[in-house]
């Protein structure tokens, strides 16, 4: 097999600082954001690569996903972000190729998955939160670097005779811009498919006429003019901008690791190598619900409907990252759900009276739940005796592939739907996990919807649907036990695909194809001899000898 003795990739941890980055520049002047890409060259995770022509690695995307974390919270005022290179003639070069050449196949896919999410991420803002997005190119952006252009409103590009766009997957490295290149033309830009076609087969790309044509860009100026003309068009779209807003810090998010055990404030993740599993606990709120936007600010990153969030989706990425053997994810969670209920609604009411700051909590709470959709694991929720599965908190066990509830007439036992189950926490296709667990039953999406602050017992839930399986004392641990062994016995492959799949049933959208196609491409054409063979293209990309294919279509 190629690549059998790949460099270990070190354990990956996804904290940092501005005062830290070594790859972006963070600058804040009033509205406007700048965020300069200068790759360090010898600054990858690894030291069997180095980072040329502003090329990346998930080094580079983590300081991306936290620069923008950090302008939602601590720079609300901001309201447009401009996206650059401080390189000289290159805007970015796209994933490092010697990096994805010699990573592993899923170190590879959870790179493209990490990195498409900080894209969406872009289009969430600037759906959501009203910041928008402008891509500089002032140099050549290729790949991975346009596909990053893409996630932005508006594509400018230099006019100096050099600087171009281009997808050359397919030409160089016998692969896809699967990290959403291909489905944003299309699907956002509104490409003609045969100019969509002619681009991706061209592997030097489009200067700025040819591009503008297309609609590759949005549009241009030569070098002299660059500078006034785009500080133009971040002005008009600033616009009379925002009011002054005091925003929060974002402190590190930090764990005590113990052998198999990470533990968090607010989550605590219990690994079992040999069962190839992860118990993955939250607790609910101990405190009061902050009952002002002042209160909440005051709180700040304290809160637990930040922290706890921030927590957990730390925890995910560990286990996406550093735990790659982990096949099954079994959630759990402990408190009161009368507290998780009266912190939903706080925000939510102080959202709908103007708080930005509960908008970006509740939007960042959504963020996290759509990571866990995205996980490549099986997800079963255990709701027992103690927990706290109510409102945002049984949105965990929704995004589950299946609910187990213990029904024991000793131990009371509730689960509890509240106001943000209805259109709060989105999924990537735009709809509720509600509305995708019953699809085209609206009626009983709605009746489900009708309980909310009720509490209901694993009968009743388990007659409104909402639990897969209400199992007696007597069948629980039997039960429980042999669905967790022959869970982890299936193919890891074949559960990847039909999760993927199941999942996001229903309509499509942009984003669902973007990661339903990361996960079918990428999964297929990463592997085949033609890209990482000993004569693959991705393998010989840099060598003088020419890749040798194997010409059989399937």
């Amino acid at each position: 097999m190629a690549h059998a003795n790949l460099p270990v990739q070190p354990p990956v941890d996804f904290t940092t600082h501005p005062d830290s980055y070594r790859h972006w520049k963070l600058e804040i002047d009033g509205a406007i954001a700048t965020l300069k890409l200068s790759v360090e060259l010898n600054g990858g995770l690894r030291p069997d690569y180095e980072l040329k022509l502003n090329s990346y690695d998930l080094g580079v995307d983590i300081e991306l996903a936290d620069a923008i974390r950090r302008v939602r919270f601590e720079h609300p005022s901001v309201r447009v972000v401009v996206v650059t290179s401080d390189v000289p003639r290159v805007f970015c070069a796209g994933a490092n190729i010697r990096m994805l050449a010699t990573s592993s196949h899923g170190f590879k896919v959870n790179f493209c998955k990490f990195t498409n999410e900080t894209r969406c991420e872009f289009e969430d803002m600037s759906r959501n939160s009203g910041v928008k997005f402008v891509a500089a190119v002032n140099g050549a952006c290729a790949g991975g670097g346009y596909e990053l252009a893409l996630a932005c409103d508006k594509i400018f590009l230099m006019d100096d005779g050099s600087s171009t766009v281009s997808l050359p997957e397919v030409p160089l490295l016998g692969v896809l811009p699967g990290t959403g290149g291909l489905t944003r033309l299309v699907d956002k830009r509104k490409i003609r498919r045969d100019h969509a076609d002619l681009f991706c087969t061209k592997a030097e790309g489009f200067r700025l006429r040819d591009a503008k044509k297309m609609n590759l860009v949005d549009g241009g100026w030569p070098r002299s003019k660059w500078n006034d003309n785009v500080g133009a068009a971040i002005s008009s779209m600033v616009g009379d901008g925002a009011p002054a807003v005091e925003g929060i810090k974002l402190s590190p998010v930090s764990a005590s690791r113990d052998g198999n055990t990470i533990e968090y404030t607010w989550v605590k993740v219990d690994i079992d190598p040999a069962g190839r599993l992860a118990n993955v606990t939250m607790k609910g709120p101990d405190g009061g619900a902050p009952s002002s936007h002042e209160d909440l600010q005051a709180s700040a990153d304290d809160a637990w409907v930040l922290r706890a969030w921030r927590q957990l989706d730390d925890a995910l990425l560990h286990l996406r990252f550093n735990h790659p053997n982990i096949g099954l994810l079994v959630l759990r969670t402990e408190g009161n759900s009368d507290a998780v209920i009266a912190h939903d609604d706080a925000l939510s009411k102080l959202r709908a009276d103007g708080s930005w700051l509960a908008r970006e909590v509740q939007l960042h709470q959504a963020r996290v739940l759509r990571r866990l959709d995205n996980m490549a694991r099986s997800i079963f929720a255990l709701i027992e005796p103690g927990s706290c599965f109510a409102g945002s908190m049984f949105e965990l066990a929704l995004a589950a592939d299946r609910q187990y509830m213990l029904d024991d007439p000793d131990q009371p036992n509730f689960v509890r739907l509240g106001s943000v189950n209805d259109r709060t926490m989105l999924t990537l296709n735009g709809k509720s996990r509600l509305q995708v667990r019953f699809l085209d039953d609206s009626e009983s999406a709605d009746a489900a919807l009708d309980t909310a602050g009720e509490d209901l017992d694993p009968m009743a839930a388990a007659d409104l649907g909402i639990v897969t399986l209400s199992l007696d004392d007597i069948d629980w641990e039997d039960e429980v036990r042999i669905a967790i062994e022959e869970r982890v016995s299936l193919s890891p492959d074949a559960l990847t695909g039909m999760e993927q799949n199941l999942r996001f049933a229903g309509s499509e959208n942009c984003d669902t194809k973007v990661f339903g196609r990361l996960t079918a491409w990428q999964n297929w054409i990463f592997q085949r001899p033609n890209a990482v063979g000993e004569r693959g293209a991705l393998t010989m990309y840099g060598h003088p000898e020419k890749p040798i294919f194997d010409w059989t279509r399937t």
